[in-house]
């Protein structure tokens, strides 16, 4: 795992190049602390700086940016190759030699062997790269399939430009990197906020793709490489989990229930079994649910012997999985080491999350992946996640809630909506989770439901929807309204609120699952565990995202994954054939911590700063009588954290860098 920068300096505001690469990469040293590497080809006017963190061939062979031999093709190169090993046994039959074992060479070797796109097709791993093809004259650059490792590509001069079809003019430069932080090293690069996006963010609590809070700079999408030749970029999509999607639908699996478990389990597996490759000690995060806790019994089938993994707890016990992590990781002999996170800590760590993240983003959980992350980098460099899961296998309340709630409401009249949501609202959440607190303990297991007094208070959001498609999108939003928080905002279309952009299939459970796995997992779930473990030097990989798990899972029936109200039936399923069931059928709780407590106790003097009146009015980005009716209803024992920590973060990213007004 690593960072690399890089540019095509068309517009010749470079004077000095290898110096600048390397203060490029130097932002993103965290990425890459074991060795730094530059080139600049002084004709062609591109250049790429690197950052690695070594965790296979710790040689110099593994040195980056790396030539091929015929010198054709340069690379900077983020991620991991899993098969690297059989492609390079396929590459020798044909004739290429190594000096080394990294899956770097491999790369090129292929590059060498079948061009680039032909390759990418061939590779099973996480990846983001720039690769330089001196005959052709043509700079690609390529993220993998699901998004896993992060590119940005942005460019110098006037305006906003897309990615697709934008030229190079003699002013103009492109500059691409792993983060935001080294754009701001670049010359003449511009940084004028995107209300756009900015008002994307406020709905959902992350920054979407395309878009970055920058309208210079953009996020290349999952599955997609670009191409700059000839002073023009051109876009082209290699893989989609809406393709993928579609042929499941018309190719399905057809299998039974022992078929699918064999199947998956078989998948499982060997897409550990190939994370596993590092010369570097590994591990992985347990939180005790469904996802991690299958990972992990998946490695210690493939070691053989015992793993080391790793949660965090929280001394509330509406929020703390440690003690289910606790029992599952004895179950399965595994070196267990826990950290709890109280407010101290996240008082701690929040000065430095705007510069982790590099633009808002506000998925609370943040605090404890980033601490967990630098719990693990003490002992391991490499970490295993279960990442995925939700999304490939039906996890979240919400595929289950759309259909069966909308069956219900399409046949009420909106005014008798409006009147059931008032009364849902009228008692506070935290005083009916108190109530039904008992009754809640005293249902089965499968039946019970934390926190029931928030969910309430978010189904009376929903209860004016207009279609099931509204109903998902109102469920997916943090904010349902942002241009009533915001001045001067619009919001552009997204997959989320344009369902035109999904996979056509009749189901609506597989709908939006690729929906999530399009939006959420890569925007919102991908982004907190890269940076949270790449600020500390750790390398994430996440087995439930192999390409081909993926279309596994997207060729399932619905039946298979959600079944007579169990969410993730086949992965349980999976999971049961290595941990009992009692130690992981319980309710979906998630990675959360209790900032309702925290935002009205610890860190309220904090909030108030942030949120004074006077500095929202001076910022001019949200509308200030509306964020502090927002606050006010907090102080008195609402539920508005979730709002209200999407404020707080985008106002902590300007205090932290103030940027340019557009």
């Amino acid at each position: 795992m690593c960072g690399l920068v890089g540019f095509i300096d068309a517009a010749g505001f470079v004077s000095d190049a290898p110096p600048l690469l390397r203060a490029m990469a130097e932002t993103i040293r965290h990425r890459g602390p074991d060795d730094d590497g530059v080139c600049f080809d002084a004709h062609s006017r591109v250049g790429f700086g690197y950052r690695r963190l070594a965790t296979q061939d710790l040689s110099l062979h593994g040195h980056q940016p790396m030539t091929s031999a015929s010198e054709r093709f340069t690379i900077a190169f983020n991620g991991e190759i899993y098969n690297f090993n059989l492609l390079r046994e396929e590459l020798a039959a044909l004739g290429a030699t190594f000096r080394g074992h990294s899956d770097t060479e491999v790369m090129l070797a292929a590059f060498e062997a079948w061009g680039v796109r032909a390759s990418v097709d061939r590779f099973v791993g996480m990846f983001a790269f720039g690769v330089w093809d001196a005959r052709e004259r043509e700079l690609v650059l390529v993220r993998d399939r699901l998004g896993v490792k992060p590119l940005y590509v942005g460019f110098t001069g006037e305006g906003s430009r897309p990615l697709d079809g934008a030229a190079l003019a003699t002013n103009t430069s492109l500059v691409f990197a792993s983060e935001l932080k080294p754009f701001k090293r670049f010359p003449r690069m511009r940084f004028d906020i995107d209300r756009g996006a900015l008002a994307l963010y406020t709905r959902y609590g992350y920054v979407p793709t395309p878009w970055s809070i920058y309208r210079s700079v953009k996020k290349l999408p999952a599955g997609h490489l670009l191409r700059i030749r000839d002073g023009r970029c051109v876009l082209e999509q290699y893989w989609s989990t809406k393709a993928a999607a579609e042929r499941g639908a018309a190719q399905p699996f057809r299998g039974g229930d022992a078929d699918a478990v064999d199947a998956l389990e078989a998948l499982l597996q060997d897409s550990v079994r190939i994370r596993m490759i590092a010369d570097v000690p590994l591990g992985a995060f347990l939180s005790g649910g469904i996802d991690s806790s299958a990972v992990v019994a998946a490695m210690t089938a493939v070691a053989g012997s015992s793993v080391r993994t790793f949660t965090i707890g929280v001394r509330d016990p509406v929020y703390d999985e440690a003690p289910y992590a606790r029992a599952v990781a004895k179950h399965l002999g595994t070196d267990h080491i826990e950290q709890y996170v109280d407010p101290d800590d996240a008082l701690s760590v929040i000065p430095s999350l705007p510069f982790i993240w590099d633009e808002p983003f506000a998925d609370s959980s943040q605090i404890p992946t980033l601490i967990v992350s630098r719990a693990a980098r003490q002992h391991v460099t490499v970490i295993l996640s279960g990442d995925g899961g939700d999304e490939l296998f039906g996890g979240y309340y919400r595929y289950r809630w759309v259909r069966s709630l909308w069956n219900r409401l399409r046949h009420l009249p909106q005014p008798m909506r409006r009147v059931a949501a008032s009364m849902l609202q009228a008692l506070p959440a935290p005083a009916m989770n108190q109530t039904l607190g008992p009754l809640m303990r005293a249902l089965p297991a499968s039946l019970r439901m934390n926190t029931l007094g928030d969910r309430a208070h978010k189904l009376a959001g929903l209860l004016t929807s207009r279609d099931p498609w509204e109903l998902f999108h109102r469920l997916t939003s943090i904010v349902q309204s942002p241009r009533a928080l915001l001045l001067d905002s619009h919001e552009p279309r997204t997959p989320l609120s344009d369902p035109s952009w999904l996979a056509d299939v009749p189901d609506l459970e597989t709908r939006m699952m690729q929906a999530d796995m399009v939006s959420y997992l890569v925007d919102d779930i991908l982004v907190k565990v890269d940076r949270a473990s790449m600020a500390a030097s750790l390398e994430a990989r996440e087995p439930l995202l192999d390409h081909r798990l993926v279309e596994f899972a997207l060729s399932l029936p619905t039946s298979m994954k959600i079944r007579n109200g169990t969410t993730k039936w086949l992965l349980r399923e999976v999971l049961h054939r290595r941990v009992p069931r009692e130690l992981f059928d319980r309710p979906k709780q998630g990675f959360s911590i209790p900032l309702d407590r925290w935002l009205v106790g610890p860190l309220r003097p904090w909030a108030e700063e942030l949120l004074s009146e006077r500095r929202l009015r001076e910022e001019g980005f949200f509308r200030p009588d509306a964020v502090r009716r927002l606050w006010d209803a907090q102080l008195r024992g609402g539920r508005m954290q979730h709002q209200l920590w999407t404020v707080l973060m985008f106002q902590a990213w300007q205090a932290a860098e103030p940027p340019a007004m557009s």
